[in-house]
C-alpha cells in the first residue's frame, strides 16, 4: 500500500517535527520552559494540551495558553514574550537533535516526485534550520510553516507547489485530519509520534502507517 500511494504521488508532502527531525520532545521541553515563570501547573497544562494537539502552530497553543490557562494572570507578560521565549529554547535543540536516517537516500529513490514541507513550526525557524544542516535543497517544492496554518497552507498550495495526487507523511492526528480534507493520502509514521495509543487510532482510521522514512525507503 505504502509503495503504491509513493509511486503514485506527484507531490511528497512532509511534517517536520517527528518525522524529519526527533524534534518532538525538543519541543515539548521548549514549551514548558518558556510557561514555567507562571508554575508549574500551567506550564503542565500547556504541555499536555501541545501533546494533545500536535502539528498545531505555536501560536494557536500560546493562544490557548492566554485565554484558557493563564487568563488575568499574565498582565505584564504578552504573547510576544512567550513566542519569543519559546524560539529562544527550540532553536539550539532543533540544530542538535537527529536527523532521520535515509531522507538523501529516499529523494534519490523518489526522482519523480517533487517534494514539500508542511509544518506547524515557525517557516522562518524551519528554513533557516534546514539550510544550516544541509537538507534545504531537498524540498524543491518549498518549505512551509506558521504563522499559517496546515489548512490553509495546503489550501493555498494545491494546484502551484502542491500538484496532486499527493500524499502527507505525517506523525499527529491534525496531520491527518489537515490533510485529509484537502484530498491528500496520509501515512502515519509511528517512531517519533507522541500520539497516545496511536495503533488503536491507526486501525481506527484504518491509516497506512511505518515506523520511520527508513522503513518507507525499504518498502519502495
Amino acid at each position: 500500500m505504502i509503495q503504491r500511494i509513493i509511486n503514485n504521488s506527484a507531490t511528497i508532502v512532509f511534517d517536520c517535527d517527528g518525522v524529519v527531525l526527533d524534534s518532538n520532545k525538543v519541543k515539548t521541553q521548549a514549551f514548558y520552559n518558556a510557561a514555567i515563570p507562571y508554575g508549574e501547573e500551567a506550564a503542565y497544562a500547556l504541555v499536555d494540551y501541545h501533546v494533545k494537539h500536535g502539528g498545531v502552530s505555536r501560536y494557536q497553543k500560546f493562544q490557548y495558553f492566554i485565554d484558557e490557562i493563564v487568563g488575568e494572570k499574565l498582565a505584564g507578560f504578552g504573547f510576544e514574550v512567550l513566542l519569543d521565549r519559546y524560539a529562544e529554547f527550540v532553536m539550539q535543540g532543533l540544530h542538535e537533535c537527529k536527523m532521520a536516517d535515509s531522507l538523501v537516500d529516499l529523494r534519490a529513490a523518489t526522482p519523480n516526485q517533487s517534494w514539500v514541507l508542511v509544518s506547524g513550526g515557525d517557516q522562518r525557524e524551519l528554513r533557516s534550520v534546514f539550510k544550516a544542516r544541509g537538507i534545504e535543497h531537498l524540498f524543491d517544492g518549498g518549505i512551509f510553516g506558521s504563522p499559517d496554518n496546515k489548512i490553509d497552507i495546503f489550501t493555498r498550495e494545491i494546484g502551484g507547489n502542491i500538484k496532486l495526487p499527493a500524499v502527507y507523511i505525517g506523525d499527529s492526528k491534525y496531520d491527518y485530519y489537515s490533510s485529509a480534507a484537502l484530498g491528500l493520502d496520509f501515512i502515519f509514521l509511528a517512531g517519533w509520534s507522541e500520539v497516545y495509543n496511536w495503533e488503536a487510532w491507526v486501525e481506527a482510521e484504518s491509516l497506512s502507517w511505518c515506523n520511520d522514512i527508513s522503513e518507507i525507503l525499504r518498502l519502495l
